[in-house]
């Protein structure tokens, strides 16, 4: 069954603040192989230009992923997350995440669109610091399958 049209543009209630430590993005960097001094070193991402370490650009992913789960598990949206696979995803920073930032995330459904019986959400997450500045805007395409016939 396809999933209700007036659900876009929906606004979740902001996440409590995640904590970005430097360990964290230590072992962020070390699992995606990322070897950038700047994401280990606070040396040399002041020599960047940066209060501290910063994080590589997908690390926010597991900050705004888990702040989609808002929208995932809203019973009146009726979203079966058994068929559910990740599709697609974009950035736009506005400044790199550091160590030391204290992350909300306001989650919202930027669209719902059904294709060959799947139902195609894209959540929009609006990532923003403790003094309330945008730090980067995610976005997630999720796409639960069609039910098999049968």
């Amino acid at each position: 069954m396809a999933l209700d049209q007036s659900f876009v543009g929906r606004t979740y209630p902001p996440t409590d603040p995640y904590e970005v430590g430097r360990e964290k993005i230590r072992e962020f960097a070390e699992a995606v192989g990322d070897t950038n001094p700047a994401y280990t070193d606070p040396e040399a991402a002041k020599a960047l230009g940066h209060s501290d370490v910063i994080a590589p650009p997908t690390f926010v992913f597991a900050i705004t992923f888990k702040a989609a789960g808002q929208v995932v598990q809203d019973p009146q949206l009726g979203l079966d997350y058994s068929r559910v696979v990740h599709g697609d995803q974009k950035f736009a920073y506005t400044r790199p995440v550091r160590a030391g930032d204290r992350l909300t995330v306001t989650s919202t459904i930027e669209a719902i669109k059904s294709m060959a019986g799947n139902d195609i959400v894209d959540i929009r997450g609006e990532v923003h610091d403790e003094a309330g500045e945008h730090v980067v805007t995610a976005v997630t395409k999720l796409v639960a399958r069609a039910a098999e016939e049968g």
